[in-house]
């Protein structure tokens, strides 16, 4: 390439090429990050993660547990299956999503709204995101028949509520949710209660009430509150 020269030539010498290319491969990028001896840094790859969304084509093999629901409602258990996808094995950006949801029982006269529900849960989780809102929608559901009480004094509100908690043990299993506990110190006094009552572990007192918030038939009157044996909810604070 042709190159014009406007000022006067001073001087001229024969240029080293193998010398120049040196000079230039030692010579740092303007741009490019500086070492603690101030040499460039390699550039890293940027790794590829994967996150969940919904053209995530399914493995041939998942992990999963499966859950059982004994009501009063119905002779028969239901057993709930939720398989688990693991995205970026190995690396530290791996990860445990629920990826879909089963129920089976041979009581068939749920079947048709039971097939419903676990397709469209199904669909929730491979879309991505946050999904620990399904737990609180499902709580949300009420039988025109008031319930059950489970085991421990635990009310449950319907069938698919009870759907939800096992929908919530299983993202506190895998880590996508926490459960709300008394801070150490109530539950010490929590515990100090249940002993001076006689209450074995899982039991309430006979004459406790429903709370409000935990949905447990464990709240007392306690120094002129009503308190929760449970989850330690009191009226006074």
């Amino acid at each position: 390439m042709a190159i014009k020269v406007d000022g006067r030539i001073v001087k001229f010498g024969v240029a080293d090429e193998a010398a120049e290319t040196k000079a230039r491969a030692q010579t740092p990028a303007p741009d490019a990050p500086q070492g603690a001896a101030g040499q460039a840094q390699e550039a890293r790859p940027t790794a590829h993660v994967i996150q969940m969304h919904e053209q995530l084509e399914r493995p041939e093999q998942l992990a999963g547990s499966t859950y059982k629901i004994k009501t009063p409602l119905s002779d028969h258990a239901l057993y709930v299956t939720i398989n688990d996808i693991v995205l970026n094995p190995g690396t530290e950006h791996e990860l445990r999503r629920p990826f879909e949801i089963f129920i089976n029982s041979k009581n068939m006269e749920h079947f048709q709204w039971i097939v419903a529900l676990t397709r469209i849960i199904s669909a929730v989780f491979r879309k991505g995101g946050d999904v620990a809102f399904l737990v609180e929608e499902l709580h949300s559901v009420f039988d025109p028949g008031g319930g059950y009480l489970k085991r421990g004094g635990r009310h449950v509100p319907s069938l698919v509520a009870e759907i939800g908690t096992v929908i919530e043990d299983h993202l506190i299993k895998i880590g996508l949710m926490t459960r709300e506990r008394p801070d150490e110190g109530q539950q010490r006094h929590i515990d100090e209660i249940r002993r001076e009552l006689g209450c074995e572990d899982g039991e309430f007192p006979a004459d406790a009430v429903l709370c409000a918030r935990c949905s447990t038939k464990a709240a007392i009157m306690l120094d002129g509150c009503m308190t929760c044996l449970n989850c330690g909810d009191s009226k006074c604070g």
